[in-house]
């Protein structure tokens, strides 16, 4: 791309990771390079004859009159094969390559492409010559691991007939399709991460993402192409909670951004997910999976910056027809770096101390998620999974209400239930979803009629049990009338036999949509004899000692569990039989 305007001026002004540079013609958000290092920036600020630019990496040292160069480029990605089991830092530089490099730490000013400029990759070409391949078109596959990457062309081409298209080995920068607009097609491309990459037509979120987790998939679903947040305090569970969504969740392709987390936090991740066996193919789950690492301790700039690199990402695979699940651990640590960012410009601070554009930005970022008919008429998904670390817990402070606003599924984990040992530690009375009414149609066509009722009953005695829980904590359980006691033993064993869950059991790590019916249905079924029971006369204590009930806990660490199940529900018709008679 040509240079616009004067490609260098010098540095005026340094205030940490933002500086001033003067006799520079540039736009917003071309990339420079700052300083005799060539320190990495974006222009975020253009004010007379001030250009002001965020530089991504520490600008210790750099001084007044250093040289500034203008690329005239945005902060852009490389999309193409090479992507999978890659992990980058916040602006796409490998951290294995870097590691090669220099060991350890990162140096400054140091770059390295996103992709392997050097690799060759077996391209198959799935259009023939004379074919006609409109911008988003597929004319090709590299079987890259276990997932195929499709050869597109590049959205904002014209397109037009295929005059020449080839088979075999290339490497990412060699044409592998000639089009009679005079285009040339190679398996990479370059894509401005601030701009959404177009599609053919958003569709409504009616198929939900399947997730494995029993209190998400059974009282609070998301929808592929959906928005959640994950807020709660540190030791809540946010990021095992992402990491089962990772690893169990329907979606083919995982994009995890750990957007200013603690290093030793970072570094669980990268030694953990490379690990973590995919339960569909049998193979590593990295096969499937890019990670951006940007930790606490590296420059507020990129960390900013990598949000956008993953989104950009995660809509590269989604115009491929395939269904991507991104999870931003955390958009807290992501908000404070535009908070610094907008200090350091002297803007207007909002409620504290966040930019008035908080909301804004936290908008943009969601609304690109979605389930998509692609520009080549295939169809793909981004559910974006946010996590938010408020401090102290505090979900009134503004990250976690803004993301309120905008998200439409809301998880809200919650530091008791971690101290009592409930995991996952989501609250059901706090969380809500607001997919249920368009996924509905889905579960009755492919779980059961029954399931919708099912979960609103279920919701309904756990909310019961709320309010009977301020009477039992005043004057005790025996206080409260028969039915009520009842209420209470259906839902302790809600809370116990469905709710929890031990994503280190091999079996309970993944509950399929059969089996949390079925374990619903069965906690139904004892609240149905229990209520009879007690109506008939039966003494409270004997409905409460029903043996069969206590064994419904073990099925969930059973994988085979029809059988075993049948048995303790006929267990269960035997004893309160009895219990009716004395």
């Amino acid at each position: 791309m040509e240079v616009k305007g004067k490609s260098k001026g010098i540095l005026k002004r340094i205030s940490g990771p933002v500086v001033t540079a003067v006799d520079l013609d540039a736009h917003m958000y071309d990339v420079v390079k700052v300083g005799d290092e060539q320190l990495m920036g974006e222009v975020i600020k253009i004010d007379g004859d001030d250009t002001i630019i965020q530089v991504y990496e520490a600008t210790d040292g750099i001084r007044p009159g250093e040289p500034v160069e203008n690329t005239g480029m945005s902060l852009a990605v490389e999309l193409g094969p090479g992507l999978l089991t890659s992990i980058y830092d916040g602006i796409q530089r490998p951290l294995e390559v870097l590691m090669e490099k220099m060991g350890s730490f990162i140096e400054r000013g140091v770059s390295a492409p996103g992709l392997d400029h050097a690799k060759k990759w077996e391209f198959k070409p799935l259009k023939k010559k004379g074919d006609e391949a409109g911008p988003g078109a597929i004319i090709g596959e590299v079987q890259e691991t276990n997932i195929v990457t499709r050869i597109m062309v590049p959205p904002n081409f014209r397109g037009g007939k295929i005059k020449d298209i080839k088979k075999g080995e290339f490497t990412v920068d060699d044409v592998v399709c000639t089009l009679d607009s005079g285009e040339e097609v190679t398996m990479m491309q370059k894509w401005p991460v601030r701009v959404p990459r177009p599609v053919f037509e958003k569709k409504n979120p009616d198929i939900p993402l399947i997730t494995g987790q029993r209190i998400l998939d059974g009282l609070f679903p998301v929808a592929k192409g959906g928005t959640a947040a994950i807020p709660g305090p540190f030791g809540s569970g946010k990021t095992v909670t992402q990491q089962a969504l990772a690893k169990w969740s329907d979606a083919e392709i995982v994009v995890y951004i750990g957007c200013g987390e603690r290093g030793n936090e970072m570094t669980e991740v990268l030694t953990e997910f490379p690990e973590l066996e995919d339960p569909k193919s049998g193979k590593p789950l990295m096969e499937r999976t890019i990670l951006i690492a940007n930790t606490s301790n590296m420059p507020v700039a990129a960390r900013e910056a990598s949000v956008y690199t993953g989104i950009t990402i995660a809509e590269y695979f989604r115009d491929m027809g395939y269904d991507v699940s991104l999870m931003a651990d955390s958009t807290s640590r992501w908000a404070e770096a535009m908070r610094e960012i907008s200090s350091r410009l002297e803007e207007m601070p909002g409620e504290e101390g966040y930019p008035a554009y908080l909301s804004a930005r936290l908008s943009e970022f969601y609304e690109r998620a979605g389930r998509v008919e692609t520009l080549d008429r295939g169809f793909g998904s981004i559910t974006v999974i946010g996590a938010v670390s408020p401090p102290g817990g505090d979900f009134s402070e503004p990250v976690t209400q803004n993301t309120l606003r905008i998200v439409k599924c809301f998880w809200a984990l919650d530091a008791k239930l971690s101290q009592r040992r409930h995991f996952p530690a989501i609250n059901w009375l706090n969380s809500y979803s607001l997919y249920l009414d368009s996924l509905s149609s889905y579960y009755d066509e492919n779980v059961s009629p029954e399931w919708n009722p099912l979960r609103v009953w279920a919701m309904g005695v756990l909310q019961k049990e709320s309010e009977l829980q301020e009477i039992v904590q005043l004057v005790g359980s025996d206080a409260l009338p028969d039915e009520e006691q009842v209420t209470i033993e259906v839902a302790r064993l809600l809370r116990e036999v469905f709710l929890q869950q031990n994503a280190f059991d091999p079996v309970d790590t993944f509950c399929s949509m059969e089996k949390q019916f079925d374990i619903m249905k069965a906690i139904r079924k004892y609240a149905d004899l229990g209520y009879d029971a007690q109506k008939s006369g039966a003494p409270i204590a004997a409905i409460v000692d029903v043996k069969a009930k206590n064994e419904l806990v073990q099925i969930k660490f059973i994988a085979d569990y029809k059988s075993e199940l049948d048995k303790i529900l006929k267990q269960m018709d035997t004893e309160f039989a009895k219990v009716k008679e004395a």
